[in-house]
């Protein structure tokens, strides 16, 4: 090539930049002091103007493809919002468990060292009461039994003389009677089969005399069947076994702490029954195995969604990086180090993970509300909206845009600018 051919090729214009990079790029050009106008912006700190130059960037890239950002939110969203009410249930369904050992003033549990083999002799009832510690002690059983094709309840099999009936208000009809084919109903779940005193119900093809409807200390009373401990027995096929023991301890001396009083009082009980464990009312509430499938459920759903929320978000983030690569190679030819672009596209991540976090809260808090109001879920679920959990869920919803947007942003960080500026 000659000396006039070369002189005429560096004569010719660059080309023109498509008004739509031009726009895209305006707002962070004032980041690099060689392009700034003002001797005011070039006084504030580099941090200070990137961090301007980047919310410009991201709420331009977002606007431009509204849809698709709308969509992402709502993916986000609805994600967020399961895990909002499926773990506020939860969470409110360990509550209840709770309320019922407060309301009838047990103190300890006594089960099975395994968790699955919940199982235990109904005479260990007898060396419970002889220590110097227990006031109370009351066998029991609870399971959940099929009581129509559509409604199932739970069960629980007391002794007449159980100290757990203080818990109760009759609001109609008279206690049970041991070795009486006789059941007490729960108001919530009498309304549900339409029972009253006096109705015959049938459970497992043996028929039950309805001899009391009650208000109960807790949702899992109320909608509860409470029957003679042996006649439960006989229906679970478990003739000499119980689910578990309740006890209730005398008060502590004088000087003496609770916490310590309690933990001495395990001791003796454990001592007594070995093979076997005394456990707290409070811990026994969040261990059952109910409580633990609640959690369980609530928690593996809620994953499932979020990982398909997250899917979506780091979809949204790879269409961008490769709708825009051209103007990332225009960016990097301007002076932005690659970590500013990761910076830039983890941001507008973590902006879509956020929006999406305030609407899941929303959505979630819109579900609990509706739970809290249904007659067969408003003894469980409270109005109240725990700020642990709006905080938790939060969280989540940021992480999920940083996790969503880690490949995309490293992807784009390492566009060459000369590959990206000859990108189509």
């Amino acid at each position: 090539m000659s000396s006039f051919q070369s002189l005429k090729e560096i004569d010719k214009p660059f080309p023109t930049l498509p008004h739509r990079w031009t726009r895209s790029i305006e707002a962070g050009l004032s980041w690099h002091p060689a392009l700034s106008r003002s001797k005011t912006v070039r006084t504030h700190s580099d941090f200070m103007t990137a961090q301007l130059s980047f919310i410009g960037f991201v709420r331009k890239n977002l606007w431009r493809r509204r849809l698709r950002t709308l969509l992402t939110l709502c993916g986000i969203g609805m994600a967020i919002g399961a895990f909002v009410g499926l773990v506020g249930f939860s969470n409110a369904f360990e509550q209840s468990w709770l309320r019922l050992y407060t309301s009838s003033g047990t103190d300890i549990a006594i089960i099975q060292q395994t968790f699955l083999n919940t199982s235990l002799p109904e005479s260990a009832t007898a060396k419970v009461t002889a220590l110097p510690t227990v006031a109370q002690a009351t066998p029991m059983i609870y399971n959940v039994m099929d009581l129509t094709p559509e409604v199932n309840a739970l069960v629980y099999g007391w002794k007449a003389d159980s100290y757990e009936f203080e818990s109760l208000q009759l609001l109609s009809g008279r206690p049970f009677h041991d070795g009486q084919p006789e059941v007490m109903l729960g108001e919530l779940l009498s309304g549900s089969l339409h029972k009253k005193t006096g109705d015959t119900l049938e459970i497992q093809g043996s028929p039950f005399k309805v001899v009391a409807i009650y208000h109960g200390g807790s949702a899992l009373e109320t909608g509860a069947v409470i029957m003679p401990l042996d006649q439960l027995q006989q229906l679970s096929s478990l003739q000499g076994k119980v689910s578990t023991i309740h006890v209730r301890l005398r008060p502590a001396p004088a000087g003496e702490a609770p916490d310590e009083y309690l933990k001495r009082a395990q001791a003796q009980i454990e001592a007594a029954l070995p093979g076997l464990r005394a456990v707290p009312a409070a811990e026994r509430a969040g261990n059952n195995q109910f409580v633990r499938l609640a959690h369980a459920s609530a928690w593996g759903t809620s994953s499932i969604a979020l990982l398909i929320g997250i899917l979506g978000i780091a979809n949204t983030m790879a269409m961008s990086v490769f709708e825009r690569t051209r103007e990332i190679g225009i960016l990097r030819a301007l002076g932005w180090k690659r970590g500013q672009i990761m910076i830039l596209i983890q941001l507008e991540a973590c902006v879509l993970g956020v929006g999406g976090g305030f609407l899941g809260i929303a959505v979630g808090w819109g579900a609990l509300q509706l739970l809290a109001a249904m007659p067969q879920t408003a003894g469980i679920v409270s109005a109240t909206f725990p700020l642990p959990l709006v905080a938790e869920a939060f969280g989540i919803s940021i992480l999920a845009g940083l996790i969503a947007g880690a490949i995309p942003a490293w992807r784009g960080a390492q566009l060459s600018p000369v590959e990206a500026l000859r990108h189509d």
